[in-house]
């Protein structure tokens, strides 16, 4: 939880023993955007008297010598900050740059707190010897330590304390991997929250029923790519802003994607040689009749986004025969000339002619089972298929009877349509007729370290943003206030 300063409305009886007031018009004002506004009280200071102001002027009427800051606000002027043990706290300046020196503003706390849930998976001993799986229960994406170097306070589980214009994050109960249930950490703390993190590899799936009952919720935050594992409708009519970590893993799952096709389980049906050996075989005979060059194949891309497009960037030294894309948009003709894409406006068409195909796209309304018996039917047979952007985007049945046929000849991926999968989701086993073809590996493309690093610096900037009431990054928004701010979940 984060325990902030009150309403500013509940500061106006102490301003009014310091100050005389000539006239006051503002609107009650929450601490995300107390501490800007603070300047604006104060720029318009002139001795003992608080002028008039009406509206709030912009922070260019305040001048460079302020910046935005929860515990400065003259950095060339020394302050103090201090808690006082009644509950509120004590902004006194050992120097002033005003006309007349200020003596004591004094903000008393409201009686609430907000809740910042986070909801992550269980690193184990693996989180506890690598510190850099911030993604985790026991690393928490690395706030406490942002919290601490930032000079804030880093509360532990259950504890309580007061603090002035700074921040205390209580993180314990209220970062957990329970997320499945009526009784989990998960619905049992939205209720009350005004701050989810989750990630798609751990996600908390938030429903509209789930929304409905989440009455402060204010703000989702994806630690991540992929924002699908809540009902963005529900968000939009609740106004409830959705934003993710844009970018922070691209790199990653691209070369995730080209790794499927080289080596993990397609092409050079890599996966049945490596179990051969382990098994004691030398059969070479048995792995070659399925092995392919990457070279003079024709390769695809369902999304030719952040995602897609690198992969074809990446697919350009192999010297495929062609390089198509689907999307919805063209690319400029700059990009596609630099890769020597060709956009095919007909999915049937594109992988009727393909040899690999690879999902790039997010998941929504319309792209929810795209790849299904019906699609199936016009790949070309013994075709490999990579899906890394979310599994519901492929039929899990459809897939596994393509490739027990034959008419697929591989399948790799590490996105499930509900995760973590169960253990007899059928694609853990499924296989081709030569007992091969099976490429699926848990959802962790997206998450390597450098990943992960990038990620959870983008979801602190996030929150730190939200704190203090400071504009978002555009391409990380997702759902604004009350509507759609990307194009990228179906919404055109």
């Amino acid at each position: 939880m984060i325990r902030r300063s009150g309403q500013l409305s509940g500061a106006l009886g102490t301003l009014s023993h310091l100050f005389p007031f000539s006239a006051f018009e503002l609107p009650p004002i929450s601490i995300r955007t107390l501490v800007p506004k603070l300047y604006d009280i104060l720029m318009g200071l002139h001795g003992n008297e608080l002028v008039a102001v009406k509206g709030w002027p912009t922070l260019e009427h305040v001048g460079e010598q302020f910046i935005l800051s929860a515990r400065r606000l003259a950095p060339t002027h020394p302050s103090c900050i201090s808690s006082d043990p009644r509950g509120g706290s004590i902004i006194s300046f050992t120097s002033s740059p005003f006309s007349k020196p200020l003596t004591t503003l004094e903000f008393l706390h409201a009686d609430t707190n907000m809740k910042v849930l986070a909801i992550l998976y269980d690193g184990k001993e693996a989180a506890l010897q690598e510190p850099r799986l911030l993604g985790t229960t026991e690393n928490k994406l690395g706030i406490a330590d942002w919290l601490q170097k930032e000079g804030h306070e880093f509360i532990g589980d259950g504890l309580d304390t007061t603090l002035c214009v700074q921040h205390s994050i209580y993180i314990g109960r209220q970062v957990s991997s329970s997320k499945e249930g009526p009784d989990s950490d998960f619905q049992k703390h939205i209720v009350d929250a005004e701050v989810l993190i989750t990630t798609p590899f751990h996600p908390g799936y938030l429903t509209k029923e789930l929304i409905e009952k989440a009455k402060n919720l204010k703000l989702c935050i994806t630690a991540g790519v992929g924002s699908d594992h809540i009902d963005l409708n529900a968000a939009v009519d609740h106004k409830i802003q959705v934003l993710e970590v844009s970018g922070s893993n691209v790199v990653s799952v691209a070369e995730h994607v080209v790794m499927s096709i080289l080596l993990q389980v397609l092409v050079r049906n890599f996966m049945p040689a490596h179990e051969m050996i382990e098994r004691g075989d030398w059969q070479v005979s048995d792995i070659a009749r399925n092995a392919f060059d990457l070279e003079g194949k024709v390769v695809g891309t369902i999304g030719a986004g952040r995602i897609g497009y690198r992969v074809l960037q990446r697919l350009v030294p192999f010297d495929c025969k062609s390089l198509l894309y689907y999307d919805y948009a063209p690319l400029p003709a700059a990009a596609a000339q630099s890769v020597g894409a060709v956009r095919v406006e007909d999915l049937k068409e594109m992988v009727s002619q393909c040899d690999v195909v690879t999902v790039n796209c997010p998941l929504h309304e319309g792209t929810r089972g795209l790849v299904n018996d019906e699609l199936l039917k016009h790949f070309k047979k013994g075709a490999w298929l990579v899906n890394t952007a979310r599994g519901a985007i492929c039929d899990k049945d459809a897939v596994a009877r393509a490739l027990k046929s034959g008419h697929l000849s591989g399948y790799s991926g590490d996105v499930w349509n509900v995760q973590p999968a169960p253990k007899d989701h059928v694609w853990r086993t499924m296989k081709n007729p030569l007992g091969g073809g099976n490429g699926m590996v848990p959802h962790y493309s997206g998450t390597t370290l450098d990943a992960q690093a990038r990620y959870a610096a983008g979801a602190k900037s996030i929150l730190e943003n939200y704190l203090i009431g400071k504009a978002q990054e555009p391409a990380n928004i997702i759902v604004g206030l009350g509507k759609y701010e990307s194009k990228a979940y179906g919404q055109r």
